[in-house]
């Protein structure tokens, strides 16, 4: 019989949205007429930008004809869509990069734990609590972790804190690491850090020889001026640093998919015997290897995002959603409710009341007010007694669902 990875057995339980909707489905198949406002998996609402459905249509009728059809792609993506994307969103912050740094991809959820495979078992990674799931999972999952302690920490993983006291910017590890995780704007806090916070980790990185693997999936949500976009955008970070971005949230691109990883040609490994190796040709080839990239009509899609009549509009449903996060965050300063986020971010950070567990204000909040959420426990330890509300809903459920609240816990 063959043998399965038992690292999956370490895993203590369901991945936490699967679990949310178990819940909710009890809830919902016990109280039919309950008018449940979903705010918690961080899934659009509101339909792709007419520009882009136009391009979609337009590729699928090239594959009808002879003349205009595509077969395979370049597994890293077409150099089209590669060039307007350097040439629309990171030239504006002064990033410089080549088409060969840039790989086209069906979305970060997939790269962040892809890229895993081109680093060596006996790194150690640093990662935030709480975190995106994934980051955690996924080096649960090849192996490179122990047992989960009594608080859900892994053996082998340096978990960062962050929490009030440093403004959800995590300090610094006291030891050597070799990949960090960063996620700004940060899923699930939905704060931000400044130049000056990313140039400590970047300074740390070159200086311990460590790689930051950083997940800027919302940095189209940013409104502060001065709030980097981009970890590129701080010197030094293409000697450390690899970039995950998605055009799940950006453009609606949720059941879509596509997402870019940068990985530039300075950015260099150590092979086992302490030589130096290139990461973006290691990325190269697992890529070309394990990866057949992602759909003609869906790279054609994503490149309308940049065309002036095409951010135009998508520009103003991110503005959409972020009227929704002022909603939210409002109503809840209003009912006394502390909070974080909302303002660079669709995501809204909140102090429990009562001082209620996160899935025990999970319930009651389902129970009494039919609003979903997700607890901030399930995103790690440090996030007990917070819960995170997302802004991705249609503006009439989003202000139903800040009333019911302030009507159960308003003061």
């Amino acid at each position: 019989m063959a043998r399965i990875n038992d690292s999956y057995l370490k895993l203590k339980a369901g991945y936490l949205f699967p679990e949310i909707g178990r819940r909710v489905g009890e809830f919902t198949k016990a109280n039919p007429d309950a008018q449940v406002i979903r705010l918690g998996i961080g899934d659009v609402t509101q339909p792709l930008a007419p520009a882009v459905l136009k391009a979609f249509h337009d590729a699928i009728d090239d594959l009808a004809s002879t003349d205009r059809f595509a077969g395979y792609g370049p597994e890293q993506g077409y150099g089209w869509l590669s060039e307007l994307i350097i040439e629309k969103s990171y030239k504006p912050l002064g990033v410089e990069l080549k088409t060969s740094e840039m790989f086209i991809s069906d979305g970060s959820k997939c790269d962040c734990a892809n890229i895993l495979d081109i680093f060596a078992m006996d790194n150690v990674v640093a990662i935030g609590d709480p975190v995106y799931p994934v980051y955690n999972d996924t080096n649960v999952m090849v192996g490179r972790t122990g047992e989960a302690d009594d608080k859900g920490h892994y053996q082998g993983i340096v978990y960062m804190p962050f929490t009030e006291a440093n403004n959800f910017v995590p300090e610094l590890p006291q030891e050597k690491v070799d990949l960090i995780y960063l996620c700004f704007p940060n899923n699930p806090t939905g704060t931000v850090a400044t130049k000056d916070e990313l140039k400590k980790w970047v300074d740390y990185a070159i200086a311990n020889d460590a790689i930051i693997l950083f997940d800027a999936a919302y940095e189209a949500f940013i409104t502060t001026p001065g709030i980097p976009h981009s970890i590129y955008e701080i010197e030094g970070a293409k000697q450390c640093a690899i970039e995950f971005r998605s055009f799940s949230k950006t453009a609606g691109f949720t059941g879509v998919r596509c997402g870019l990883v940068v990985v530039p040609e300075e950015l260099m490994g150590t092979t086992a015997d302490g030589e130096t190796y290139s990461l973006n040709k290691l990325w190269n080839r697992r890529t070309s290897t394990k990866f057949n990239g992602a759909s003609y009509p869906v790279q054609r899609a994503a490149a309308a995002v940049y065309s002036d009549e095409g951010w135009a509009q998508v520009k103003a449903t991110i503005d959409y959603y972020m009227d929704n996060a002022r909603i939210i965050r409002e109503g809840l300063q209003s009912a006394g409710i502390s909070c974080y986020g909302g303002v660079d971010s669709p995501y809204i950070w909140l102090k429990t009341p009562e001082g209620l567990s996160s899935w025990d204000f999970f319930d009651k909040l389902l129970q009494e007010c039919h609003v979903v959420g997700t607890p901030g426990s399930g995103f790690g330890p440090a996030g007990e007694g917070f819960f995170r509300l997302s802004a991705f809903g249609d503006k009439e459920n989003v202000t139903e669902a800040v009333k019911r609240i302030k009507e159960k816990w308003g003061k």
